[in-house]
């Protein structure tokens, strides 16, 4: 029976779901007697102030938004931007027969629904409708087949969400008082940043090791064809029976791991090489194994991301919000999952395509399935997969950009995961000689042939290496046997350095995560996007590099808070949430001991409670250890050695380097560019910057009284003069005193800038005359360039000069022109990145009002912190673009809808003079309301870190 039909019997039902696209969607599976609509999200949560908590609550309760003192009871209050729809969703519930609570089948779906049913109160039946996919079979069955609220799952969402408050709230303001103001802290968010942190610190502590080896390319003699070449390479295995070293068995130090090894330099490896000019050499064994290789598993959300980063360049973020596009509009099942399960539906539209697309030979006998291998897996979703019981091939999908992609490579995992083994062979070849000395020498060389190639012919799995062979690949070797002679056509001596481990990419990151069982894989991608944002981290090309803010932040976690980021520690919290989610554990016993340490050392070994390093200074719970900071000292987390007596020190504006005490002779300061990598930072570049003219440099006195100093600084916003004033001028308060202060201009540079300069400079804005309109002209500098000022209209200057050369007649002269509206003419750009790999159009950086940004013509992208015009490669660039396409085009405007509201508002006044009374009375009493609203919100605006 179709929905419609029973529709017609029960009256009307009234869907709620999370966004407006999945409403759309699903609308139109669903007859006439359905509404559906979107709650938009969350519609109540934590307040994000004291502001916003309810008066009734005083104390910690203000400041947390959770009544720590009882039971952790959470205070809810209804987001400010979604009064209105939730005030629509209740006048629909008032002319509904029943309601259908349809929001995602995980722990924040669950806790979306119960949060609707808490603040909607409905007095009809109320059913919990779950899907996977958004297909017109998918949500009719889930119609018929509803379930009741999953208790359990909302209490850990909870849980979960009170745990990420408490650490957030309590342990940021820590970092705002101790590193800088307005950082964050948080479960998962700083763990994750830890880790990049540590790899960066290993690249530092890393010293290269040089060593040599040989390599040979060995002829058979024979003509040779592709099926028998008629030559291979080999490389040198062992000399007089000792394996020759390679990077492998150096440690990050540079030295050898055992001496067992023969370690060649360069004099050692030349010479062998010479030895071996004239050497017969024979095959001494040919080993040939039979090759297999099964298909790799369907997608679940981490493996998505890592692989949508390494074949499509995108970042976890933008590989979720495309996801969820696709999902919402039927494309793909849901992409938050940790399963690699394939229905029975899905396994037979796989096979289908299998047998249609590359024939029965390329279908295994049986299905395969697939166990999933993730611990504590959330819920009971299928893998990620094309929806329907018949998969749509990418070209009949319609889509496309980065949505044809990102479905395509859905597409094939999929199809593959349901396709036969890759067979063949792996042959590995040693040749033998003796070289002029007599030390005995043996090569090898390696080979695979394919025979057939199964699921290979569908989809090859990407690599984190760059330089790793990836799995369809032959290395054909020619047809010899045990004592045939080959001849050596060359051989050449190879130098080779050891690398530094390499940095993550958020492809490693997201695995590293996932294999140390920290956070949810749904997480991930806001994990990383939050670190970004947060100038933790930032990107060279794909890599993740660590800000040295990061650095102060972890040392200071590190020592003060060792359990909050160990990484063992954070695993079991994560296991302790999944027990509470089983009903196995009970939510609030388990936060009174995190938060309060209650049963400390009694038993609970390695729980919540031992919160702090385990070493005897903070064995209570997380409270306690951010209620004593006198051990902090602020100075010391922030400060790095460098060498040579210089120190790196993270301060409010930045990095700097340093050598000596302020105020003593001999004191030295430069900046440190916010791009440069900490493992770029040697002791000659601190020197370097050491000796740039940064810090301030004394230009003279004033001449005019009261004669204060005249200094020039480099600032966060760049270089400028200013004039100190004396030794206890008051700085704020009533009676504070500003000093005169003023950029330099873009032609002037701190090394050149004169006194007379900076005096001219902080004259500004100069007073051009009165123009006939009996109108003040000035002339001053601001963001976009010099320009004219009479009273609210400003003209632009054409260069910085005019500032103090322009005369009254030539202002004047400016003034009688008409105004221009519109652009100015485009800017050259600065730099060029090539054809965009989706769009196919020109990509370059050009400088725009608010900096510099990507663009190709289409979509543009405004370069991030850690991003440069120098530094920025052409895959960043494409890389922005395609987060910036995933958001889909920009919302209209408060400004924009408030004028087409006034218009409306005026067309209507016009029918009635009463009626236009009424609107102004009406006006009046909304602008008041807006005028309180917007207090409020600055007031809860000015707290609240980031708590993931």
């Amino acid at each position: 029976m179709s929905p419609t039909s029973e529709t017609a019997k029960g009256g009307r039902r009234l869907v709620i779901v999370e966004s407006p696209a999945k409403a759309k969607t699903i609308k139109g599976y669903l007859g006439p007697g359905y509404v559906v609509e979107a709650s938009v999200g969350h519609i109540r949560d934590l307040p994000n102030g004291a502001a916003e908590v309810p008066e009734q609550y005083t104390g910690e309760v203000r400041r947390l938004g959770v009544d720590v003192e009882h039971d952790f009871q959470p205070i809810y209050v209804i987001n400010a931007d979604k009064k209105a729809q939730v005030k629509k969703l209740k006048d629909l519930l008032k002319e509904s027969d029943e309601l259908f609570l349809a929001t995602d089948e995980d722990r924040e779906g669950e806790a979306i629904a119960w949060h609707l049913q808490e603040v909607l109160k409905p007095t009809i039946p109320v059913k919990r409708m779950v899907f996977h996919e958004i297909t017109r079979e998918a949500i009719r069955e889930a119609v018929a087949n509803p379930r009741q609220l999953n208790q359990r799952l909302v209490d850990a969402q909870e849980t979960r969400r009170i745990l990420d408050r408490l650490y957030g709230y309590e342990v940021s303001p820590v970092l705002w008082k101790k590193v800088m103001p307005r950082l964050s802290a948080g479960r998962v968010q700083s763990v994750a940043t830890r880790l990049v942190v540590e790899r960066e610190r290993e690249r530092m502590a890393f010293r290269s090791a040089e060593y040599w080896d040989l390599t040979g390319t060995f002829s058979t003699g024979r003509p040779g064809d592709p099926s028998d070449p008629s030559s291979l390479v080999a490389r040198l295995q062992t000399v007089d029976g000792r394996r020759v070293a390679q990077g492998r068995d150096f440690d990050s130090r540079g030295r050898l791991r055992s001496e067992n090894v023969l370690h060649l330099d360069e004099a050692g490896a030349r010479a062998l090489a010479d030895a071996l000019e004239n050497t017969r050499f024979l095959v001494r064994s040919v080993e040939s194994k039979p090759y297999r290789r099964s298909p790799y598993a369907p997608f679940r959300t981490t493996t998505l991301q890592q692989e949508a980063s390494r074949k499509l360049g995108f970042s976890a973020k933008t590989t979720m919000q495309i996801a969820q596009k696709l999902y919402e509009n039927g494309y793909i099942t849901y992409m938050r999952t940790d399963s690699t399960t394939l229905s029975d539906t899905a396994i037979a539209a796989a096979r289908a395509q299998v047998e249609h697309l590359y024939g029965a030979d390329y279908l295994p006998p049986q299905p395969r399935r697939y166990a999933g291998k993730v611990k504590n897996a959330q819920e009971a979703h299928e893998a990620i997969r094309p929806s329907g019981d018949r998969f749509r091939t990418p070209a009949e999908t319609g889509l496309t950009g980065d949505q044809f992609k990102l479905y395509e490579l859905i597409w094939k995992r999929t199809v593959a995961s349901q396709m036969k083994d890759a067979t063949g062979n792996s042959v590995t070849v040693r040749i033998g000689g003796t070289a002029a000395d007599g030390r005995d020498v043996e090569f090898s060389a390696s080979g695979k042939t394919i025979s057939f190639h199964g699921f290979l012919k569908a989809y090859v799995e990407g690599a984190d290496d760059p330089n790793a062979e990836l799995d369809d690949r032959e290395r054909r070797l020619p047809q010899v046997a045990e004592g045939d002679a080959l001849n050596a056509e060359e051989i050449t001596a190879d130098g080779h350095a050891t690398k530094p481990p390499a940095r993550y990419t958020e492809a490693t990151l997201v695995k590293e995560l996932e294999e140390r069982e920290i956070g949810r894989p749904s997480t991930y991608a806001s994990i990383i996007s939050t670190i970004l944002d947060r100038g933790y981290v930032f990107k060279k090309g794909t890599a993740l590099v660590p800000s040295f803010l990061s650095f102060a932040v972890v040392n200071l976690l590190e020592k003060h808070f060792g359990r909050l980021v160990d990484y063992d520690f954070t695993a079991k919290m994560e296991d302790d949430l999944d027990r509470i989610a089983r009903g196995e554990a009970e939510a609030v016993p388990w936060l009174r001991r995190f938060y309060f340490g209650e049963g400390a050392g009694k038993g609970d070994k390695g729980g919540a409670a031992d919160a702090g390093n385990g070493d005897g200074d903070h064995l209570g719970g997380l409270k306690d250890l951010v209620t004593d900071l006198g051990a902090i000292d602020a100075r010391e987390v922030s400060s790095f050695p460098v060498g040579n007596g210089i120190v790196l020190r993270v301060g409010r504006f930045g990095p700097y380097v340093e050598r000596g005490e302020k105020g003593t002779e001999g004191y030295q300061s430069g900046d440190v560019p916010a791009d440069l990598a900490p493992d770029e930072l040697t002791v000659e570049l601190a020197e370097e910057l050491l000796a740039k003219p940064s810090g301030e440099r004394v230009l003279g006195t004033d001449p005019e009284p009261p004669h204060h100093p005249i200094v020039v600084k480099s600032g966060r916003f760049g270089p400028y003069v200013t004039e100190v004033l004396p030794e206890g001028t008051p700085k704020t308060g009533k009676n504070a005193v500003k000093p005169r202060t003023a950029s330099l201009f873009k032609s002037m540079s701190p090394e050149t800038v004169t006194l007379e300069d900076a005096l001219r400079l902080m004259s500004l804005p100069r007073v051009v005359g009165v123009d006939t309109d009996g109108q003040e002209i000035t002339a001053q500098n601001g963001r976009y360039g010099p320009y004219l000022k009479k009273g609210t209209d400003s003209r632009s200057l054409q260069s910085e000069e005019q500032i103090f050369t322009i005369t009254l007649e030539e202002a004047r002269a400016i003034y009688a022109q008409p105004k221009q509206r519109g652009r100015a003419a485009a800017r050259p750009p600065l730099k060029e990145l090539g054809e965009d790999p989706v769009s196919g159009r020109p990509v370059v950086v050009k400088d725009g009002r608010f900096g510099p940004y990507v663009t190709d013509g289409e979509t543009n992208a405004t370069l991030r912190a850690g991003d440069s015009v120098e530094t920025i490669t052409p895959e960043r660039g494409f890389e922005l673009l395609a987060e910036k396409r995933a958001k889909g085009p920009a919302k209209k405007t408060a400004k924009k809808a408030a004028a087409k509201k006034t218009a409306a508002k005026k067309t209507a006044a016009k029918k009635t003079a009463s009626s236009a009374a009424k609107k102004t009375a009406a006006k009046k009493t909304t602008t008041a309301k807006k005028a309180a609203a917007k207090k409020t919100a600055s007031k809860a605006a000015v707290s609240g870190p980031a708590e993931e």
